[in-house]
């Protein structure tokens, strides 16, 4: 069975100083992966190029194919800064989203809205920075894509909202479809994780099956995060 993702010795430099190095690691369908590292560690980088958005060295293939107008058709990606335009209302970015993607579901994202009781009517500038990031949210997982990247889906948001937010990734969660979550969040995100992939310095230093990891080293993924990484309690 051919993997949804096939990465081989991936590496990106920027001036001189590699931010990916040797990135090996394959994904299946159907998996919920944790993309894990401190500030720096080239989790943006790798996820950029994955929406191909970045030239990199190496082989880099998503459900067969190199990162192009293609791969875009199926991929759906939650970028860590908004691109969201700020003058307009909610209900114009999701009729964008409509007009340019053609499996967006745009009932499941109003209903979304709704739950999350974001006003459809507001202007983008008059939403809080979470509900900026929760719009964001909503309009990439009401895609019915093949790959989710998600870059700090839950950064941005009040505790109250990041169970229901983890949550909702997993009641729109498709077996068909892979979710990848690149997050410092660990204690708060860990529990959906099906694999996980560490990240430092550009280098992957340990990845594979979250619950096998835990068995094997036993602890949970935060605290072998922490060790891996020597954080303080604040990262």
């Amino acid at each position: 069975m051919t993997s949804l993702i096939e990465i081989k010795d991936l590496t990106k430099v920027y001036k001189k100083k590699p931010a990916l190095l040797n990135v090996n690691f394959t994904a299946e369908k159907g998996r919920i992966i944790g993309l894990l590292g401190p500030n720096g560690s080239g989790k943006t980088t790798l996820l950029k190029a994955m929406n191909g958005l970045l030239e990199t060295e190496g082989t880099l293939l998503i459900d067969g194919s190199r990162p192009g107008v293609k791969t875009k058709e199926i991929v759906s990606f939650l970028p860590e800064r908004s691109y969201l335009d700020e003058s307009v209302k909610v209900k114009r970015m999701l009729s964008f989203f409509k007009d340019f993607y053609a499996d967006f579901d745009y009932d499941k994202a109003k209903s979304l809205l709704k739950d999350m009781n974001i006003d459809e009517e507001a202007k983008i500038k008059q939403l809080s920075k979470g509900n900026k990031e929760k719009v964001q949210l909503i309009l990439v997982l009401s895609r019915k894509a093949k790959l989710y990247l998600l870059d700090e889906p839950i950064g941005g948001v009040d505790p109250a909202a990041r169970d229901y937010i983890l949550d909702l990734i997993l009641k729109m969660y498709d077996p068909g479809s892979t979710v990848i979550i690149s997050t410092h969040l660990i204690t708060d995100v860990e529990r959906v994780f099906d694999d996980v992939i560490f990240l430092k310095e550009g280098e992957i230093v340990l990845k594979g099956d979250a619950d096998t990891i835990r068995e094997d080293h036993g602890k949970s993924i935060d605290e072998l995060f922490r060790e891996v990484f020597q954080c303080s309690l604040s990262c």
